[in-house]
């Protein structure tokens, strides 16, 4: 059977201009006319979307829960569960449960992560750590303490999620079509460094286009300017010219995303947004 994660952009959060160093704080992104990132509860619907017969694999039934909250001057946190039961051609079933939770300073200088995957209801994996970024151009420090202690340096240029998604819609608020970014999620065990390379499609402003999903619709989607934006996920270690997994899906200007679509190669998986809640702004004093 095989087995899956699911990497969020934010994506979704699910997720510019030219690339910097250091993305831009959402005070920033204010200041050139971005909107600051919604905090938001975001429910998924998820269901294969196609997959060839070298994967094995039959049906994907599953739910994905993102919740995004925070602001520049409290910081960002992520809160992920994905529960995803897969079937195989030999009738077999896999349940596969991911829970994640990151905190991430906005200026990009601190980024907690910890992640618990169970297999069957049963415990298989578990990572938590921190990364540092003490001064601009200096490497970025890595202490992970599950699954096992180990410390590593990572190039200065890496961002972290929240840095990665400001950097998306910066760059799609200024008419850019393309952001390649080194991203650092602590995935694959906190030691898994990404190369980006980031589509954006052109805008769809607010108010042309009414999105199908009763969630959407409830809470003003439409309205809002939006952008269909493309990102594949490459292995640095291993310098492959093919992505390893790749997230399309539309992305709105304050943060939320829908219509999901995520390619892992031999089967793609569909998420559609089933739920959607704005929450409370962190006032900065």
């Amino acid at each position: 059977m095989t087995q899956f994660g699911f990497r969020l952009l934010p994506v979704l959060t699910g997720v510019f201009g030219v690339w910097l160093a250091l993305a831009p704080s959402a005070a920033q992104a204010m200041a050139s006319g971005v909107p600051a990132l919604k905090p938001h509860r975001a429910v998924y619907e998820l269901s294969l979307d196609d997959a060839r017969s070298a994967s094995g694999i039959t049906g994907v039934d599953g739910r994905m829960v993102f919740e995004f909250s925070g602001s520049h001057c409290e910081g960002y946190t992520l809160n992920m569960r994905m529960v995803t039961q897969m079937m195989d051609s030999q009738g077999q079933t896999n349940l596969t449960d991911i829970r994640s939770s990151t905190w991430e300073q906005a200026e990009g200088k601190t980024f907690r992560f910890q992640s618990a995957q169970y297999l069957n209801d049963k415990l298989d994996d578990v990572t938590m750590g921190r990364a540092t970024r003490k001064d601009p151009g200096t490497d970025v420090e890595v202490r992970l303490s599950r699954p096992s202690p180990k410390s590593m340096a990572l190039p200065p240029k890496v961002l972290f999620p929240t840095q990665h998604s400001l950097a998306i819609i910066e760059a799609a608020a200024a008419g850019q079509s393309k952001v390649e970014a080194v991203l650092y999620d602590g995935s694959e065990k906190g030691q898994k460094v990404y190369d980006t390379t980031a589509f954006i499609g052109e805008a769809v402003p607010g108010g042309s286009e009414e999105p199908p999903e009763a969630p959407a619709k409830e809470q003003g989607l439409g309205a809002l300017r939006s952008w269909p934006v493309s990102i594949g996920y490459f292995d640095t270690a291993g310098g492959d010219l093919t992505p390893a997994y790749q997230i399309d899906f539309r992305l709105y200007e304050n943060g939320v995303s829908r219509d999901l679509r995520i390619s892992y190669g031999d089967f793609s998986i569909r998420g559609r947004l089933t739920k959607l809640e704005y929450l409370s702004d962190d006032k900065c004093e």
